[in-house]
């Protein structure tokens, strides 16, 4: 691999330095850009020298320098797993605008993947920030999301407009389908309108092809996941499942694998 990967690898790093604050924040209502970062349980600054990603985690032991309170081993895996799919992408698409497109699109999944891990919400600031943000640059993105079976030139890019927001329509549209069908024979909410949200914003970048087999693979890891959890832990059927959190581990896997996967399925 040539040495250059550093980069997009150290970019991860500090971008997902700052998607930590993101997932802290976010959801409490807070500002992502002030006050600086600091320390939950002290509130003191967080000096440079404290901030660096994973090596301070390592140097500071996983504690405050100042209360010695024990920092979340939430930071530095956000921070690896910020690398690795920023080098993944790169692996993926080199230097080009579609690299770029998909790292702002992992970073979104990344964060709203722990957030809903952690808090139950999929906040519409990123969501359908992030369902403008697919639209506004579908013209720029790889072709193959959006038409898996025609090649790179055979898509004038402008079109891709059209099939980034019928991406977005009949990606939210289904999984909205399916909770409204799911709360009208249950009589009980299957899942936040988040979630058909989150759907929508994945159609909007991906395509609704790869949309859609985010869904059900997410719904594959959920259940299995979730019953393996709530097994272990004795948790009753009405114990809600983040499934943000399965849905953004499928989305990642299909902005590196999706049209591929598509191709060798409808194959002949």
């Amino acid at each position: 691999m040539d040495w250059i990967a550093v980069v997009p690898a150290l970019a991860g790093l500090v971008i997902g330095s700052f998607l930590n604050v993101c997932i802290h924040r976010i959801p409490r209502g807070l500002s992502v850009i002030r006050p600086r970062s600091h320390c939950p349980g002290c509130s003191k600054p967080i000096p440079a020298v404290d901030n660096i990603p994973i090596l301070s985690f390592l140097l500071l032991k996983g504690r405050c320098r100042a209360c010695h309170a024990p920092i979340s081993l939430r930071y530095p895996l956000v921070e690896a797993a910020a690398a690795a799919l920023f080098l993944g992408a790169w692996i993926r698409f080199e230097w080009s605008s579609a690299f770029v497109i998909c790292c702002l699109f992992l970073a979104l999944v990344l964060t709203l993947t722990v957030i809903d891990l952690y808090h139950r919400i999929l906040p519409d600031v990123l969501t359908l920030g992030g369902l403008a943000a697919g639209v506004l640059l579908s013209p720029l993105q790889d072709p193959g999301f959006f038409h898996w079976k025609m090649g790179p030139a055979s898509l004038p890019a402008w079109d891709h407009l059209g099939f980034s927001l019928l991406g977005a329509g009949l990606g939210g549209g289904f999984l909205w389908l399916v909770a409204a069908l799911y709360r009208r024979f249950s009589g009980v909410d299957g899942m936040g309108f988040g979630d058909v949200k989150m759907t929508a914003m994945l159609g909007a970048f991906l395509g609704w092809r790869c949309a859609l087999l985010s869904v059900f693979v997410g719904s594959v890891i959920g259940a299995v996941a979730g019953s393996i959890y709530m097994r272990a832990r004795s948790k009753g059927r009405s114990y809600p499942l983040p499934f943000g959190t399965f849905l953004g581990v499928a989305s990642a896997a299909a902005a590196f694998w999706g049209p591929g996967i598509l191709r060798w399925y409808f194959s002949d």
